[in-house]
């Protein structure tokens, strides 16, 4: 890498700042980085780097152009001091100490980027979007060399008279003055999906969503046991904001890994005899999060003005055939198309709402969204009985068969669904294995999924468990400590093991859209814990056969319930 105005005998140390962006299209998608070293005294352009990376994620590419950028400036002066300045906020965080960098492939692009300079000589700053312009561009002009199968040049480059910086009289052929370098491509962490073309403008960034409290083995409170309870009738339309409404089939119960009849109450929230109000149908978004990977060069991005929608996750480009029938429709087409139609515009708008950014900063990286996926039906949910992870593992029934294929239908249509783990129990990989036939994908298991144990109580329906071990049962439902009779495994237990392979999962599917099969109480633990509630919230929760829950969780320990109990698709 060469640099315009390095001189082996000037006198004192010079300053330099450094700004870098990188971008991936898809993320992972096509991407690129850029950066920009500048005499920090004159504002002068000193030297530029910018690469394609080939399909990586955003974040990746970010660190990319820090690295380069930092080596370009000691090219320039290794004695000298550097300001970064980035549009960042993860990157600035993580490379100033003040974030811990969780995911183990960031951890070696920071270790990169802080062996370049002797620490103490860097520090960091960030920016807002609108003054990183020049190593923007120069992210995008390499994504779209990189799309046309070329390499990018600094000789064709206009990212520095775009941004009306001084060139200082640097000629575009002076070749001193840009440098374009850099390692290839490497996969890792969860990053915000960008798009747009140099020049695209970028929404700024919101703000945080509360981060959670990360700690592997807090306990959850009794999940109300609801016994496998069989599908209702009722329906409750769903307001989620962008999402078109759409009626909740209001399937209460399910088996007894989610709740007695009688700790729950009815369907309108009648308080039920453990103290708490039942659930019934919850609202919920007809969709499932987790942003649709948009790859291709100039194809994807968007002029000036027409970049992406910004943020953790970008919203799911559909493709041609679901944006023909999201249309209005060809005269004269009517009955099933229609129909058709219709459920292909609800999934493709729902889709989008639950991968859009919410409330998390643009920059915070695209989050681990975790869609929690319900079995379907078993023999014994229409007979309301306790089946956690010590019974007699029943797979499921034609029903729910039925049920798994229509949510492999739908899932799908929305194209959202990256990878695929499961409990270990026979219907939840039942369950998972007719989605994943659909989507193509493989099934991995997870023992920490599993549903709890209930002891001596599996098999047996609340009435059963009620007479019988009258004083068992009721210290269950007052203590997450309490074990069901026979050495079951408490809530508490539960808690501690769900919250262990939540950390594991987040930190392995950082970035992507991850459906998780599992059942009621583990699915209950995971938006418990998201949501901060208090241990007998558990008791407030309907969560039916085959009903979809999503929980997003980013890299700074924050997570976002973004869908819960969702069953239009069984309608």
């Amino acid at each position: 890498m060469t640099g315009a105005g390095a001189d082996p005998e000037a006198g004192p140390a010079r300053e330099f700042v450094v700004e870098a962006d990188g971008g991936s299209r898809g993320n992972p998608g096509p991407a690129g980085y850029g950066a920009v070293v500048l005499d920090a005294a004159t504002g002068e352009t000193l030297a530029e780097a910018a690469e394609y990376l080939g399909v990586v994620t955003n974040n990746v590419a970010e660190y990319r152009g820090l690295v380069a950028g930092l080596r370009a400036a000691r090219e320039l002066d290794p004695d000298a001091t550097v300001r970064v300045r980035m549009d960042s906020k993860l990157v600035v965080e993580q490379m100033s100490g003040r974030w811990k960098i969780k995911h183990p492939d960031m951890k070696p692009l920071a270790a990169e980027a802080a062996r370049v300079f002797p620490p103490g000589r860097v520090t960091y700053e960030w920016i807002p979007r609108a003054e990183n312009k020049h190593a923007d561009r120069l992210a995008n002009e390499a994504m779209d060399a990189g799309a046309r199968g070329e390499r990018w040049s600094p000789s064709t480059s206009t990212a520095d008279l775009d941004t009306g910086r001084s060139a200082g009289g640097r000629t575009a052929t002076d070749g001193g003055a840009r440098a374009g370098s850099g390692t290839g491509a490497e996969t890792g962490a969860a990053s915000a999906a960008r798009t747009g073309a140099p020049g695209a403008a970028r929404p700024p960034a919101e703000p945080t969503v509360p981060a959670e409290p990360t700690a592997p083995a807090e306990p959850t409170a009794p999940a109300e046991p609801t016994a496998p309870g069989a599908t209702g009738s009722a329906a409750d339309p769903t307001a989620a904001p962008g999402a078109s409404a759409s009626d909740m089939v209001g399937t209460r119960g399910a088996e007894a890994d989610a709740g007695p009849p009688a700790a729950r109450g009815d369907a309108t929230g009648a308080p039920g005899p453990a103290g708490g109000r039942g659930a019934g149908a919850v609202e919920g978004q007809a969709a499932v999060g987790g942003a649709r990977s948009a790859s291709g060069g100039s194809a994807v991005r968007g002029g000036a003005g027409a970049a992406g929608p910004a943020g953790p996750e970008a919203g799911p480009r559909p493709d041609a055939a679901s944006e023909a029938a999201a249309g209005s429709g060809a005269p004269g087409s009517a009955g099933s198309s229609t129909t058709s139609q219709a459920a292909a515009s609800a999934d493709v708008r729902a889709a989008r709402t639950v991968a859009s950014p919410g409330w998390g900063p643009p920059d915070m990286g695209a989050p681990a969204t975790f869609v929690l996926l319900r079995h379907g039906e078993t023999p014994l949910t229409p007979q309301k009985r306790f089946s956690g992870s010590g019974g007699s593992d029943p797979s499921l029934s034609a029903a729910g068969r039925e049920q798994a294929e229509k949510v492999a239908a739908s899932l799908a249509r929305r194209g959202t669904v990256q990878a695929i783990v499961a409990s270990p129990l026979a219907r939840t990989r039942e369950t998972a294995g007719i989605v994943a036939a659909r989507l193509g994908l493989e099934v991995a298991v997870e023992d920490g999924l599993r549903e709890t144990d209930f002891g001596a109580w599996e098999g047996l329906t609340f009435g059963e468990v009620r007479e019988r071990y009258p004083d068992d049962l009721n210290a269950w439902l007052s203590s997450p400590d309490a074990e069901p009779t026979g050495g079951g495994e408490s809530f508490a237990a539960t808690g501690a093991r769900v919250a262990a392979t939540r950390d594991r999962l987040v930190a392995a599917y950082a970035g992507r859209t991850v459906l998780l099969v599992s059942h009621v109480t583990p699915i209950k633990t995971f938006v418990r814990l998201a949501l901060g509630a208090p241990p007998e919230s558990l008791f407030r929760m309907e969560l039916s056969a085959a009903s979809l829950s999503a929980v997003a969780y980013y890299a700074d320990g924050g997570a976002s319930v973004r869908l819960f109990n969702d069953t239009s698709h069984l309608r």
